[in-house]
């Protein structure tokens, strides 16, 4: 145990490992009420690490809705085990209601010189988790790591395919300074490995099967976007951007809407490409974005899921959809390919396969009795998958970074250089 460490500390080492309490320092670049699967899952995370009696920091950035005025909230051992921590925050470009953090290191060694945590936990690997990984070095802290956005994947959908290699350098080079990198799937860890990563653990994504339900149903919501009881209704949920791969989307709903043209589209969420949608697909209902129980129902009321996304990490959504008593058609790819058996509780397609999408596509939507045999092995599915053993087996991960070893001296993270 370090000296710089608080006496009280030794107290907790008498505590059975089973229940030994850890102070974590959590660093993310989004949190609720941001409408994200990281801002969600990261929350989830945070509330499970409460729960099982661990002291949590939040360090994040300032959202633009929140109070001018700098807070961090270190008020002793009487508080409650979440202490936020609100950095300086930007808008991110082409996304102005979500906000990313600004190098911080000075700031961040002063505050962990102040009350030190037995761990550093960075969920996003933008400046702000730059700076925690460059702060943690230099006071030897632990640092574990989530490897969540597929940024490399990326770059062909925006122009710039070029920067596919250099951004998985950087990203290579992040996470091979942290004691462990923590990913949603099998399938993404061997990728991962392939390309040089280290330290890799699989720590997959729950799913609250008591929201997102079949019984949110609503019979009123259907009558809003114009659908009888006995009319198709096909919806999507996430982003409206183009890493969603969502012009495969509107190929196949347009095949969908010939043979049935009493169909509904909905499409639940915002982005860069809603006026392009709009003009593409003006009978589509885009919904905008949905929280809480309001988006259970747009789960709930629809009756058929298509994810058309090839640049998944996980893919909460499809969790959710899961959950909801939806039958899905998705690629053999991400959360997907690790909750889906296809043919039993979803239909899967190889991935690229486009045309096999919108073929797999056209014959669910033409047939009601088997997405009715789907949508119940579909719920089933998801009540394998809470949130309670998922938790389990990060706090694990943690705690395994927290017992090893300390970091060895002198190394400090740098952004790698790209040649111009």
């Amino acid at each position: 145990m370090s000296a710089a460490q608080p006496a009280d500390d030794f107290i907790v080492e008498h505590h059975p490992a089973a229940t030994r309490s850890l102070r974590v320092a959590f660093v993310t670049e989004t949190w609720p009420p941001e409408v994200n699967g990281v801002a969600l899952t990261v929350a989830r995370f945070v509330e499970g690490l409460q729960q099982r009696g661990h002291e949590v920091q939040l360090v994040r950035p300032r959202q633009k809705t929140e109070e001018t005025t700098r807070r961090e909230a270190l008020r002793g051992e009487e508080a409650a085990p979440l202490h936020e921590v609100l950095m300086r925050g930007l808008p991110i470009p082409r996304y102005p209601n979500l906000r990313m953090g600004v190098p911080s290191k000075k700031a961040l060694v002063a505050l962990w010189s102040r009350r030190r945590p037995d761990l550093v936990h960075v969920a996003t690997e933008g400046p702000l988790g730059w700076s925690a990984l460059q702060a943690a070095a230099h006071l030897k802290l632990p640092v574990t790591s989530d490897f969540r956005t597929n940024f490399h994947a990326y770059s062909r959908y925006y122009g710039v395919g070029w920067l596919r290699k250099p951004v998985m350098a950087w990203l290579r080079k992040f996470h091979n300074r942290c004691a462990a990198t923590l990913v949603p799937t099998e399938a993404l860890r061997q990728e991962l490995q392939a390309a040089g990563f280290r330290h890799l653990a699989v720590v997959s994504r729950g799913v609250d099967a008591q929201r997102f339900d079949p019984g949110q149903r609503s019979a009123a919501l259907r009558l809003s976007w114009g659908a009888a009881a006995d009319d198709l209704v096909v919806v999507c949920v996430g982003r409206l951007a183009a890493e969603k791969n969502l012009g495969l989307l509107l190929q196949a709903w347009a095949g969908i809407r010939r043979a049935q043209p009493r169909a509904k589209l909905v499409l639940v969420g915002d982005g860069p490409l809603r006026a392009e949608i709009a003009q593409r697909a003006p009978e589509a209902i885009l919904a905008g974005q949905r929280r809480g129980e309001d988006l259970a129902a747009h789960y709930a009321s629809a009756d058929l899921f298509l994810f058309p996304s090839l640049t998944e990490t996980f893919g909460n959504v499809t969790a959710e959809a899961l959950a909801s008593g939806l039958p899905i058609v998705a690629f053999q790819y991400a959360a997907a390919a690790q909750l889906i058996e296809s043919g039993r509780d979803g239909v899967l397609v190889p991935c690229g396969d486009a045309a096999g999408f919108e073929r797999a596509a056209l014959e669910l939507a033409a047939d009601g009795p088997r997405r009715a045999r789907l949508a119940a092995e579909a719920r089933a599915c998801a009540l394998r998958h809470d949130w309670d053993s998922v938790v389990l087996r990060f706090e694990a991960q943690l705690m395994a970074a927290a017992d090893a070893p300390a970091a060895t001296p002198g190394w400090a993270p740098r952004w790698p250089r790209v040649a111009t």
